[in-house]
C-alpha cells in the first residue's frame, strides 16, 4: 500500500487525475479505432454484397428464352467427396455442372471448342464475374477444358 504520510500535498491526487486521464485516453481512443474499424469494414462488406448480387443477375440474363446460353465455363473437382447444393456427393469424375439458377437435375449439352458432353447441373455456382457454368473435372476433361482452365463455351438445356 502507498504511504500516503511522505508526500508533498496534492501530488497524491495529479498522479491520480493523470493516471485517470491517460486511462480515459487509451479506453476513448480504443473505441473510437475499432468503431471506425467495424464501420470501413461493414461499408466494404456491403459493396461486395450488392455487387454479387448483381454478377448473379447479369450472369442469369444470358439465358435466353431458348434454353441456350453462352459465356465462360470453368471446372472444379477439389471438393470429391462433400456435398453439393443439391444434398449430393460431389463426385469429380461425374458428368455433373453447376449453375446459379437452373433446376437441379437439369441436362445441359455444354460445347467447347467443337467437342459436347451431357452434364447434370447439381450444384450452385460459379460465382466469379463473367462465368455462365462450373463443370466437374470429369465433364471439362470430356469437353477438353482442363488444359485451358476457362473458355467459352455454349449449352442448350435438353
Amino acid at each position: 500500500m502507498l504511504n500516503t504520510n511522505n508526500l508533498v500535498p496534492g501530488t497524491l491526487t495529479r498522479s491520480r487525475t493523470a493516471l485517470a486521464l491517460i486511462a480515459a485516453t487509451l479506453l476513448v481512443g480504443g473505441s473510437i479505432s475499432e468503431a471506425s474499424a467495424k464501420s470501413r469494414h461493414h461499408r466494404h462488406h456491403s459493396h461486395h454484397a450488392q455487387k454479387a448480387k448483381s454478377n448473379w443477375m447479369d450472369a442469369n440474363a444470358a439465358i435466353r428464352s431458348s434454353g441456350s446460353f453462352s459465356g465462360k465455363a470453368s471446372f472444379y473437382g477439389n471438393e470429391s467427396g462433400s456435398k453439393t447444393a443439391s444434398g449430393q456427393r460431389f463426385n469429380q469424375n461425374a458428368m455433373t455442372a453447376a449453375h446459379r439458377s437452373l433446376p437441379f437435375g437439369t441436362k445441359v449439352r455444354v460445347t467447347y471448342r467443337g467437342q459436347s458432353v451431357v452434364v447434370t447441373i447439381n450444384d450452385r455456382g460459379p460465382f466469379i464475374k463473367g462465368r455462365v457454368i462450373d463443370l466437374s473435372t470429369g465433364a471439362a476433361r470430356a469437353v477438353g477444358l482442363t488444359g485451358a482452365g476457362v473458355g467459352h463455351v455454349t449449352a442448350e438445356v435438353i
